[in-house]
């Protein structure tokens, strides 16, 4: 007798990808499916280190106050853990938050997020995940396509990948989903081993923005997966610095904003473990940071205001300048379109223009809803991957709404929404952007917005609505 016939709903479950929204999403099906198998391309370190499968990796990385929450609710103690491992907690109010109406006001703020390089993150998470003995993990392996047919998906094909050649210099793929043939495959072609089936009742596409699970279903004959594309063309380049003493940046962190449409550009500066900096540099189609030292400081020079230049001037690198090309928003609809058996997560589901930090939230959000949806259902089974995916759609759904209307306010954006309720949505937004530069009601509740810990319906809320009109 199968373990599938002992206990239905309680078999075996796929997480194609092992960084973080994979790590997540496996351990929130513990306790549901008998056997979580967790298929990752890279082989973790044994520190925290950056790593190939994660190319955004370098850049800055925030947990926003709902993501937080999530994460503690999922592993009790994680915060503390994160703490102790350098981790630095930063309210809202000690953020020096230049936004397109002027300098944020300051008041007593009780949003914060956690602030620390994305390592720290992924190996804690990592480490909590690995206690569980019904996860384990295929390193170095390729999914390579799935199994089953258009009504259903019952597992993934893998291949392990062979000893690591090429450098993380020459990665720009995510965590799983490369394009099979593409020239970093070719490479390990000759070094690979066969091809395998592991058959699964429930399959978790954790790939990342580079996933190739649609293209696999097609192959199984599957319609197109419904999906929305925006594209602000937006372009980055980080550096990691030592803090130097003595600088009062006026806060913890910088966030000096876009202004559209004359100002593209915009620069962060966080604090993070060991005390340095991580400062990321973005800009919009057309203004993107060039390469190099030499592009990093003329986008520096190019930001609205000089406090980021003047706080870097006695500042030691601790690294070298990197450039990263996310590529644009894409949101898939699996609610409306896809076979039996599959749930997506993270940027495999969503993915958001990253300048707006919501990623790493949304993906703990997909997690905790998958946890939410088995619970209720008591296992893994069709009906709990079919409220999933419809969880996961709501829960993604006012975090994409937000950033694509931000988006939209840049000409050189491609499939943007437009229209006059959108021109309402700006002018509406702007009041309250200048509200929150001077009344703390204002900016208490945009901050509960942008933490996504409240729907954007609070803006309306008769005492934050009255301060904006008044303002």
């Amino acid at each position: 007798m199968t373990s599938s016939e002992r206990a239905p709903g309680r078999g075996t479950a796929v997480v194609i990808g092992g960084g973080l929204a994979g790590l997540a999403a496996a351990w929130a099906l513990r306790g549901f499916a008998e056997r979580i198998v967790v298929v990752e391309r890279d082989r973790y370190p044994a520190e925290a280190a950056f790593r190939a499968g994660v190319p955004q990796g370098r850049h800055a990385h925030l947990v926003l106050e709902a993501g937080h929450r999530a994460l503690e609710e999922m592993m009790p103690g994680i915060k503390q853990e994160l703490t102790a491992a350098g981790a630095l907690r930063v309210a809202a109010s000690e953020v020096k938050w230049l936004s397109s109406a002027g300098w944020m006001a300051d008041y007593p703020a009780r949003m914060a997020f956690l602030s620390c390089t994305r390592p720290v993150l992924d190996k804690l998470v990592l480490d909590r995940v690995r206690t569980e003995a019904s996860i384990e993990f295929l390193e170095g392996t390729d999914v390579v396509g799935l199994l089953g047919s258009a009504g259903a998906v019952t597992g993934v094909k893998v291949r392990e990948r062979g000893p690591q050649r090429d450098s993380e210099q020459g990665s720009q793929q995510g965590s799983q989903g490369s394009e099979p043939g593409s020239p970093r495959d070719s490479v390990r072609d000759s070094v690979r081993g066969e091809v395998r089936d592991i058959a699964a009742e429930l399959v978790i596409d954790a790939a990342g923005r580079s996933t190739a699970v649609p293209k696999w279903l097609a192959e199984l004959g599957c319609r197109p997966v419904p999906e929305e594309r925006v594209d602000a063309g937006v372009a980055y380049s980080s550096r990691l610095f030592h803090r130097p003493a003595g600088v009062d940046l006026g806060g913890q962190a910088v966030y000096l904003q876009t202004k559209a449409p004359d100002a593209p550009r915009m620069g962060v500066l966080l604090p993070v473990e060991d005390d340095r900096w991580i400062v990321s540099l973005a800009g919009m189609r057309g203004a993107e940071p060039e390469p190099g030292e030499e592009g990093f400081a003329k986008h520096l020079a190019g930001l609205r205001d000089p406090l980021l230049r003047e706080a870097l001037r006695e500042a030691e690198p601790a690294g070298e300048v990197r450039g990263f090309l996310p590529g644009p928003g894409v949101r898939r609809h699996y609610e409306r379109a896809c076979p039996e058996g599959l749930v997506a997560v993270g940027d495999a589901a969503s993915t958001f223009n990253p300048v707006y930090g919501q990623g790493v939230t949304v993906a703990l959000f997909c997690a905790r809803e998958l946890r939410r949806t088995a619970l209720r259902h008591g296992g893994i089974g069709h009906v709990t991957a079919r409220e999933s995916r419809r969880a996961i759609a709501t829960a993604s759904k006012n975090p994409w709404v937000m950033s694509c209307a931000e988006d939209a306010r840049f000409d050189t954006t491609t499939g943007a929404p437009s229209g006059a309720l959108l021109r309402l949505q700006h002018r509406f937004l702007d009041k309250v952007l200048a509200g929150a530069t001077r009344d703390p009601v204002v900016t208490e509740a945009f901050h509960e917005v942008l933490s996504l810990v409240a729907p954007p319906s609070l803006l309306f809320r008769p005492s934050v609505l009255g301060a904006v009109l008044r303002g």
